[in-house]
């Protein structure tokens, strides 16, 4: 895993979800600079691609698991209630 992925993982949602608005905007930027013909790396592109990628696989993830979650304790309450 990189250090920018363990970075990623450490951060709450909410400045996740600015990061993925952050990186959409520089993707625009850097896409407008290559149709413009400033843009001298285009390998940035790409780079900001795969960081959009992996902040929405990041909140992707964190939906899955919390769904997991709240299923889990679901049919833990209902265990329960019908023991009782």
């Amino acid at each position: 895993m990189s250090n920018e992925t363990t970075a990623l993982r450490a951060t709450p949602d909410a400045d996740l979800r600015k990061e993925l608005d952050d990186a959409h905007q520089a993707l625009f930027n850097l896409r407008f600079q290559s149709a413009t013909r400033q843009l001298a790396n285009t390998s940035q592109i790409e780079k900001a691609r795969r960081r959009i990628a992996r902040i929405r696989t990041l909140l992707r993830e964190r939906e899955i698991l919390a769904q997991l979650d709240a299923a889990i304790t679901a049919a833990s309450a209902a265990e329960n209630g019908e023991q009782a």
